[in-house]
């Protein structure tokens, strides 16, 4: 298990459409401890295969936030929305890739997903509130698209300013 960098907007990488994985591979599922772990170390409650450079369609999440709650840990392989409610949501929404950067973004309040297990099984499940709210958000990811894609013009641009600043200062810090 590594903890991999994840990748910052601007990146090209965050735009492309992620290719399907078909059946896990022992790599896929190494790839997933790997996010879990990148993840948890962020901390996030979910991260997307593009976000570590992987153009792959899986996503790892675990919204389970209370204090002492036992986590709930889910590797999503193909995920795909079956269905979506009519009624919506709003959440803040943040991004691992765009860090200190926040945005209401509305959503279906339920959908159901399909998706392959590490093992090979297929699985569905209907989530509400942030569980619902955090899988859009990654599948979103697997197809090109970020929460700020979601929001106006005017809030995309002063986001990816601040992200494109945040970017060039931590390289400087590395360097």
């Amino acid at each position: 298990m590594a903890i991999r960098p994840i990748l910052l907007h601007p990146d090209s990488r965050l735009k492309k459409r992620a290719a399907p994985i078909g059946v896990p591979t022992n790599a896929h599922r190494a790839l997933a401890e790997d996010m879990l772990a990148t993840m948890y170390d962020a901390p996030g409650i979910g991260l997307a295969a593009p976000q570590v450079g992987v153009l792959e369609r899986m996503i790892v999440m675990d919204c389970e936030k209370e204090e002492g709650a036992t986590p709930r840990p889910l590797v999503l392989i193909d995920p795909e929305i079956a269905w979506s409610s009519e009624e919506r949501n709003v959440y803040e929404e943040g991004c691992l890739s765009i860090p200190e950067q926040f945005a209401d973004v509305e959503r279906p309040s339920a959908v159901t997903v399909r998706w392959t297990d590490p093992g090979g099984e297929r699985r569905e499940e209907t989530f509400d509130g942030l569980w619902a709210t955090c899988v859009q958000h990654e599948i979103d990811h697997l197809d090109g698209v970020l929460f700020i894609d979601h929001v106006g013009p005017m809030k995309r641009q002063l986001i990816t300013r601040k992200a494109l600043k945040m970017k060039k200062e931590r390289a400087r810090e590395a360097s």
